[in-house]
């Protein structure tokens, strides 16, 4: 998996190595990016539905509206770190939660 510190968010494109780099280069970087998201989804709903399984057994309720907002908050200050549209992240990180809720639900 491609580590946080890989990459600099305050490196503009005129100075970065992928200026180098052919175009199957960069299409391979993107598909392992790729598969490094699809990781971190799948390594998010894991944990996600550990906690399912502590909410069911201790008879707490499936949405934990204090809980997505602050999910949401730290969603747009990494947006903001790392110079990404907040917006994207943000609506990302919507469908990521809906998704727990969802499979949440199912499993009670």
């Amino acid at each position: 998996m491609t580590d946080q510190t890989d990459f600099d968010a305050e490196t503009s494109l005129e100075e970065s190595p992928v200026d180098s780099m052919s175009l199957d280069e960069l299409r391979a970087e993107i598909e392992e990016i790729d598969r490094d998201i699809v990781e971190l989804i799948a390594r998010r709903t894991y944990v996600a539905d550990t906690v399912a399984t502590v909410k069911a057994e201790r008879d707490l309720p499936t949405t934990d509206e204090g809980q997505e907002e602050r999910v949401m908050e730290r969603a747009g200050e990494n947006a903001e770190r790392f110079e990404v549209d907040a917006n994207l992240v943000k609506a990302i990180f919507r469908l990521l939660i809906e998704l727990n809720k969802v499979e949440q639900r199912e499993n009670r």
